[in-house]
């Protein structure tokens, strides 16, 4: 899942849009059929990966808060979260302009959270759980 707006970059934009389910978050009906078109992939047996901070923060913040969509859907669905921490994004992607760099970024595949047994109504405490254990990587 991706921004609406990243599509207007060249080259990569091109690419971005074949292979994200686009949103664009001032628009109430854009957010709906995101999620429907994500539980479509999920239930076709693809996966999905999505950010569930749900934007860019300032550069101070090691981690803004999640959303909760992404683990939603998960417990819905029934399916494992594989977090995925990138150490170096921040750094080698700022979100301003001439301030990225090329290099390599070290990137850490969490365990398996198995969901099976967790209902809806836990997924603020499993984002929370998620969440934490991310900081905690991030700033050791």
């Amino acid at each position: 899942m991706g921004k609406k707006q990243l599509t207007q970059f060249p080259i990569f934009g091109f690419f971005y849009k074949r292979v994200c389910i686009l949103v664009d978050r001032d628009n109430t009906q854009s957010r709906i059929d995101v999620y429907r078109k994500a539980q479509k992939r999920l239930e076709n047996g693809l996966s999905v990966c999505i950010f569930p901070e749900g934007g860019v923060p300032p550069p101070e913040i090691v981690l803004d808060r999640f959303k909760d969509g992404a683990f939603k859907m998960a417990i819905s669905h029934q399916i494992p979260l594989v977090p995925i921490v990138f150490y170096d994004h921040k750094k080698l992607f700022p979100f301003e302009f001439f301030r990225g760099r090329p290099g390599t970024s070290r990137v850490k595949v969490c365990a398996f959270i198995n969901t099976k047994e967790m209902l809806p109504k836990e997924a603020k405490t499993l984002s929370d759980q998620v969440r934490d254990q991310m900081i905690k990587d991030l700033e050791a």
